[in-house]
């Protein structure tokens, strides 16, 4: 697998965890310092940050994810052991733009440590 596949691999099983609230592919695929990074979450003014620890707990509630989302990957940036990814998702409820850093951890695997997505719900 090349790097671009293994870089578009951990989007995919990001997302494929989010959609079928499966924590425990996410866990595998957030670095331990995964941060969710938003500006106007929820509806709220400000800069809202949530760590992996909550990320994994609203996913593991229902407050986020278990909904398919259609996913396009627009644009993949990579330089030796960094990463961005720039994609955009669809639910029936929201659209994201969605702007993704991932690092070649430890493990040699690509884990994503920032998400910085802007979220639209649906009228």
């Amino acid at each position: 697998m090349t790097t671009t596949e293994k870089i578009k691999q951990a989007i995919i099983n990001f997302v494929k965890g989010g959609d079928n609230s499966d924590t425990i592919l996410l866990n595998k695929v957030l670095h331990k310092d995964f941060r969710v990074t938003n500006n106007g979450f929820m509806g709220t003014s400000g800069v809202t940050i949530i760590d992996k620890q909550k990320y994994l707990s609203n996913i593991k509630d229902g407050i986020f994810g278990g909904l398919p989302r259609i996913m396009k990957i627009e644009n993949i940036d990579q330089s030796e052991t960094i990463a961005m990814v720039k994609l955009r998702l669809e639910s029936s409820e929201n659209s994201f733009v969605s702007y993704n850093s991932l690092v070649l951890d430890i493990d040699n695997e690509w884990k994503l440590i920032n998400n910085l997505a802007v979220v639209d719900t649906k009228k």
